[in-house]
């Protein structure tokens, strides 16, 4: 299929979560993700595939600990409330090193909030969303294609890992039309010698637990999921940079906030502002290597959130104090504009002397 399609991105998510071999999807509807359940209901029927609307997000993110076990690909999706109820069953996937696929489509909060985008689920998202140590592997697209390339590509990082991947979107990427080729490269999926896939006497039972009453032993696990965790973060970071090489100025943004933030950048370069951006894709693991190097040369940095500040926190973490970095931000479902941007490149430019 060579021809591209005029897609929503919540539908080119079930799309291409289709095309990546999932054949089970559990969800409950929530705006502004909505799309992807009703997309779901109309596709696994025709299939073979299961669609299941549960009674609650409890309900379905344990659905998909269940199929997950089996070593079959399954997912679910959500909005930030919805995320937040799934959390535990999240955590208990992670304490069984399940590999699925959870997707978040970000509206404002916290509370009920409203249902206009937002990326104030990034600490939820980078930092775990559950209790306990652990990490989810956390894709932040920023066009609608990307929203099929890198559902396809969290499937495939959960099941190398076996780990939780999240694609963490907000209400505009979601909600957004745009062309996108489902011609997506698709590897064939692992074998899974652990899944609990039924066994007589060919071989030992297979358990998947997150429970561990030997203390020692939970240890022991947690100690080797981090050496894991390690190698994600040695191998699978992702992130891109724009008109990096001469920059005073580096914003930092994903999602529609990168979006807007090219445009700032290029009407910077026309007033004579060295500006640049790097975006990372992979949330966690952060791409600290890359501001970090960025920090050797550039002057100031800025972080452009639909949040109350929270990308914020990693960048000045990888910058490590050697360039200011400032906050441009818009909340509770408001989007930065071009103008508010440039803004602040402005602002970071004669602070920083960038000019």
């Amino acid at each position: 299929m060579s021809d591209k399609v005029l897609m929503k991105g919540n539908e080119a998510i079930a799309e291409a979560a289709i095309i990546a071999g999932c054949r089970h999807y559990f969800g409950y509807p929530i705006t502004p993700q909505t799309e992807i359940a009703a997309y779901m209901a109309k596709r696994m029927p025709k299939i073979g595939g299961t669609f299941l609307q549960a009674e609650s997000e409890i309900a379905a993110i344990n659905m998909v600990y269940g199929v997950a076990a089996a070593g079959k690909r399954c997912m679910t999706s959500s909005s930030s409330p919805g995320i937040s109820l799934k959390g535990e069953g999240i955590s208990y996937m992670a304490g069984a090193d399940l590999p699925a696929l959870v997707v978040n489509v970000q509206r404002g909060g916290p509370g009920l909030g409203g249902i206009q985008p937002s990326q104030s689920d990034y600490f939820q998202a980078t930092r775990g969303g559950g209790h306990g140590d652990y990490h989810m592997i956390v894709l932040a697209p920023a066009s609608v294609q990307e929203m099929a390339s890198l559902t396809v590509k969290g499937f495939e990082l959960a099941d190398k890992y076996r780990m939780t991947s999240m694609i963490l979107a907000d209400g505009t990427m979601g909600q957004m039309m745009e062309p996108v080729s489902l011609e997506l490269d698709v590897k064939e999926p692992p074998e899974k010698p652990w899944a609990t896939t039924g066994t007589g006497m060919a071989r030992p039972h297979n358990v998947v637990n997150s429970l561990f009453l030997s203390p020692d032993e939970l240890e022991r696990t947690n100690f080797l999921r981090y050496e894991r965790y390690a190698q994600v973060e040695a191998n699978e970071t992702m992130y891109e940079e724009y008109l990096m090489d001469d920059a005073d100025v580096c914003i930092a943004a994903f999602g529609i906030a990168a979006r807007v933030s090219k445009n700032a950048v290029n009407a910077a370069r026309k007033e004579g502002i060295k500006a640049g951006l790097i975006r990372p894709i992979t949330l966690w693991p952060f791409p600290k290597a890359a501001f970090a190097k960025a920090a050797d040369r550039v002057k100031a940095f800025v972080s452009v959130e639909l949040s109350m500040g929270q990308l914020i926190e990693d960048v000045m973490l990888a910058v490590n104090g050697k360039a200011p970095v400032t906050l441009c931000n818009r909340v509770g479902g408001m989007i930065p504009s071009p103008e508010q941007v440039l803004d602040a490149i402005r602002k970071a430019a004669e602070n920083g002397g960038a000019r």
